[in-house]
């Protein structure tokens, strides 16, 4: 038997999710990189996630070397061995004779292809690096470009192509807010929101501050939501559809009561783990926010509600590939009934933070919007969103804070989000 590799595994992956739409994430949970080593299984997922954001530049290189397009594993094996020498920079002589070892030991479908991907992946590797760097990153797909375009207008949705393509930094929430001195004991960057940016993190639990529990990873933009519900120590507050916690620890670090509710035991498990890290607490409940009743009213609520995550491409590039529109009108709807149900678990006087992570009007723009004529004593507070960071630009017509992955560019962006501070009348 053939030893597993880091680039053979990637190439496992990205057949995954390009041709059974399997999502990245599930397919690691289940143990697919299991028998390789920790720095293998650090590599293959680095090299997955870079073929997935360079897809089309890699099949723009093997295009003209190809007579046809050959079966979808040696496809996959291809793209990212394309991949590792051009975007990577691994060597290609190692690439080209892993490949074409691996084909070769691939039994009768496969053997036949080594003298292929041989010829192939050598001319492939003769790019020229300006050459690949001019390529174009990939578009998104047709249902998804179309309504952003009608919502951004194309220059900001190739903008929104191109960080996808550039991937994500690692942002780090400081436990005890000071951002100035976690960026200086980690070597990274303090962004004016008061997250930490590394571009390079290598080993997270490796990083300083770590074992203490003194941060937690969360993307800057992830961590608006928390913070423009500004919650007060000793309030009572709900963190709604809170797995995996980073806003649950935010909330926690600022002296609430906080209780955090999930249907997910198994993302419920991680939030758990974090909290004990951050020697934070917080009670974990495991319910369905539809049928579940708390016992008592809050004065704060934080509702992250489920969505279709596009805001979260440049992390999560397998997104484009696994989902489409069908679910789209579900989920709009389940946010909906979430928000006019976390509604009346508020105290008079209270409020509540809506926030998802789409870059699509309807689950942020226009689910506020209707809310908003559905409960008349309901207002969005324009003032609450004025936090230090926060350009005057990302705060919409409809009094909602609005981020998207093409703003801060010279600093490599943020996640996409719509966030609203919702208040009800005494």
């Amino acid at each position: 038997m053939a030893k597993e590799t880091a680039r053979g595994q990637a190439a496992r992956l990205v057949l995954g999710v390009t041709e059974e739409r399997r999502v990245l994430f599930d397919q690691i949970a289940q143990g697919i990189l299991t028998q390789l080593a920790p720095a293998e299984r650090a590599q293959a997922q680095r090299l997955t996630l870079s073929t997935l954001r360079n897809l089309s530049r890699a099949d723009s290189v093997l295009k003209p070397l190809l007579r046809k397009r050959p079966p979808p594993p040696v496809l996959a094996l291809l793209r990212v061995s394309v991949t590792a020498m051009l975007a990577e920079g691994e060597p290609p002589h190692a690439v080209v004779s892993e490949a074409v070892g691996a084909l070769r030991a691939g039994g009768r479908h496969s053997e036949g292809m080594a003298g292929m991907a041989n010829a192939v992946l050598r001319r492939a590797g003769e790019t020229a690096p300006e050459n690949w760097a001019a390529l174009p990153p990939p578009i998104l797909p047709g249902w998804l470009r179309g309504r952003l375009m009608s919502a951004y207008g194309k220059v900001a949705v190739i903008a929104m192509e191109a960080a996808h393509a550039a991937g994500a930094p690692l942002d780090l929430t400081p436990k005890d807010r000071d951002a100035a001195a976690l960026a200086e004991r980690v070597g990274g960057v303090a962004l004016p929101t008061g997250s930490v940016r590394l571009a390079r993190a290598g080993q997270i639990s490796e990083l300083q501050g770590y074992a203490d529990g003194d941060w937690w990873v969360q993307d800057a933009a992830a961590a608006l939501p928390a913070k423009v519900l500004a919650p007060r120590p000793g309030e009572r507050v709900l963190d709604l559809c809170s797995a995996p916690g980073g806003k649950t620890l935010q909330l926690a670090a600022a002296g609430a009561k906080v209780t955090a509710l999930d249907i997910s035991a198994e993302r419920m498990e991680r939030l758990r783990e974090n909290l004990t890290r951050c020697r934070l607490s917080a009670e974990a409940v495991i319910d369905d926010a539809l049928q579940w009743q708390p016992p008592d009213a809050f004065d704060a609520i934080l509702l992250d509600a489920p969505c279709s995550a596009t805001g979260t491409i440049r992390r999560h590039p397998d997104l484009p590939h696994v989902r489409d529109k069908s679910g789209l009108n579900e989920t709009v709807a389940l946010q909906a009934a979430l928000l006019d149900r976390a509604l009346t678990w508020l105290r008079p006087g209270g409020r509540l933070v809506f926030a998802t992570c789409s870059l699509l009007p309807e689950e942020g723009e226009r689910q506020v919007s209707a809310a908003l004529a559905r409960h008349p004593g309901l207002r969005a507070d324009r003032a609450a969103l004025a936090l230090p960071g926060v350009d005057a630009g990302w705060i919409t017509a409809e009094n909602g804070l609005r981020t998207r992955p093409d703003l801060w560019p010279e600093r490599g962006g943020m996640d996409g989000f719509f966030i609203a501070a919702l208040h009800i009348s005494q």
